[in-house]
């Protein structure tokens, strides 16, 4: 097993859980409570039946069901892992299931939205602790995850008010558990940091490489052929699921539109600075931005390495 994940717990933090959706981020902590025990029985539950026949035969599950109610009955902690725009209907279809005192969490990327489409489904007695995992790759199903995906990587909680503090604790000891980082903020904050950071970001390299299919027909493949590093790294961000991200830019629709509103204000900036070769301009912006960089390979949310895309030990 890999080195970076701690010993396994001499008993298990919740004795049953279940995962609903075993893409990237629920078959990455199917792996990684699996290995820790931090359950003494995990549950699988997808509406594809494809995809729990992969569940099996990965072995990271100890049930597999399609029905959410039956999936989470009895469960002491269940974590909603699909798309942002499907967690109202699941939270309904599973509510029949759910027992007094069991924790309901999610890992979505938005988080007020959530808050409002679970909320009202979840019975008296369930505590509600939403969750994101600020961790993934381009690449989604149950082959995708790995038991590491979370170490180093925060996970921001952003309970309701009045939440229960002991459902929280155990919430954060969970992903704390599994090397998360572990953030508490309030829904709201939580979309407008992560528009900036995350959803804004996502845009453009959706609308860029968009911009260079639509000059494909024009350059007759020069684009892809000669594509340099910065491009490549939008390619990969924009092949992120296509349904997740759907579903984001619905759901924080509030918080994007006013990033993108700063944003094209600092492009017609730049735009300036360009137009009238006003190059101290473009410099200081330049120079500030490498030091968000250098930042964020401190604080060991990536790695310095210049690869450009080549394999390691290539030459």
């Amino acid at each position: 097993m890999p080195e970076r994940l701690g010993p396994p717990r001499a008993t298990p933090l919740f004795g049953r859980v279940a995962l609903i959706g075993l893409g990237l981020i629920g078959s990455s902590i199917a792996r990684a409570a699996r290995h820790l025990q931090l359950a003494g029985t995990i549950v699988a539950v997808d509406r594809s039946e494809e995809t729990l026949a992969r569940v099996r035969e990965l072995g990271i599950a100890d049930e597999v069901t399609a029905d959410a109610a039956a999936g989470v009955k009895d469960a002491d902690l269940v974590i909603l892992c699909v798309p942002v725009g499907a967690c109202g209907s699941v939270a309904e279809a599973m509510r029949p299931g759910l027992k007094p005192g069991s924790i309901v969490s999610d890992v979505g990327s938005v988080k007020k939205s959530v808050l409002a489409q679970v909320e009202p489904h979840l019975p008296e007695g369930v505590h509600f602790v939403p969750a994101h995992p600020v961790a993934g790759t381009e690449h989604s199903g149950p082959d995708a995850g790995f038991s590491t995906l979370f170490h180093n990587r925060w996970c921001i909680l952003t309970p309701p008010d009045g939440a229960d503090e002991a459902a929280v604790e155990r919430v954060r000891e969970f992903w704390a558990s599994m090397g998360s980082n572990v953030e508490i903020m309030s829904a709201q904050h939580h979309d407008l940091v992560l528009a900036i950071t995350s959803h804004v970001p996502h845009l453009i390299a959706y609308n860029i490489v968009g911009t260079a299919a639509d000059l494909e027909t024009v350059t007759q493949s020069e684009v892809i052929k000669f594509s340099a590093g910065g491009f490549r790294d939008f390619t990969r961000i924009a092949a992120s699921d296509p349904t997740m991200w759907r579903d984001i830019f619905l759901h924080n629709r509030e918080a994007v539109l006013e990033m993108l509103g700063r944003l094209n204000e600092d492009i017609a900036y730049l735009a300036r600075a360009i137009r009238w070769g006003e190059g101290d301009k473009l410099f200081e912006l330049f120079t500030r931005t490498r030091a968000i960089r250098r930042g964020i390979i401190s604080e060991g949310q990536d790695a310095p390495d210049p690869d450009f895309g080549r394999r390691r030990g290539d030459q």
